[in-house]
């Protein structure tokens, strides 16, 4: 799977989006401008020691971002999460190298992207009285409704306990 963070502002959100793509195996696009620098503090701190292991790209745009990760996979589709689809995030059939993409925090993914892809829009259900969730619970609700779609191919499924065992 992978996770498309459009225009990203807070670190401490794609800090723990990173650490969810990091113990879920899935990859990172960060679209440009970034609000933060990745090697900030903040960006470290919710990261954790993690950082490292996660497989994150950049680009300049959005435009660029299409150019290098569609035009040879034409499986793939980009699912836009918005509060302004017609459809929720459940009714999607994910694709195992489908792209989940989220909008900056203060406004979403623009609406001249939106229209284009009115079909792979969906939305996260919630009361009319709230604008949004933040962003890196939006991202973990609908990656782990992907990867449960993905019967959670290659995540361990079973726990052990540490010092005892189950009965």
């Amino acid at each position: 799977m992978n996770i498309v963070l459009y225009q990203p502002e807070i670190p401490a959100n794609t800090g723990n989006i990173g650490r969810t793509c990091v113990a879920t195996g899935t990859r990172l696009h960060l679209i440009e401008p970034l609000g933060f620098r990745l090697t900030g503090k903040e960006l470290r701190r919710a990261g954790m020691d993690y950082w490292e292991h996660l497989d994150v790209t950049r680009y300049m745009n959005f435009e660029e971002f299409v150019e290098k990760n569609l035009a040879g996979n034409p499986k793939a589709k980009i699912w836009m999460a918005t509060t302004k689809a017609k459809k929720v995030y459940t009714q999607a059939q994910f694709g195992p190298d489908d792209f989940i993409m989220f909008g900056k925090e203060s406004a979403g993914i623009p609406e001249e992207i939106l229209v284009d892809h009115e079909n792979t829009c969906i939305r996260i259900p919630m009361l009319d009285k709230i604008r949004s969730l933040n962003l890196s619970n939006s991202v973990s609700i609908v990656l782990y409704e992907a990867l449960r779609q993905q019967n959670f191919e290659g995540l361990q499924t079973q726990g052990e306990l540490h010092h005892m065992q189950w009965k």
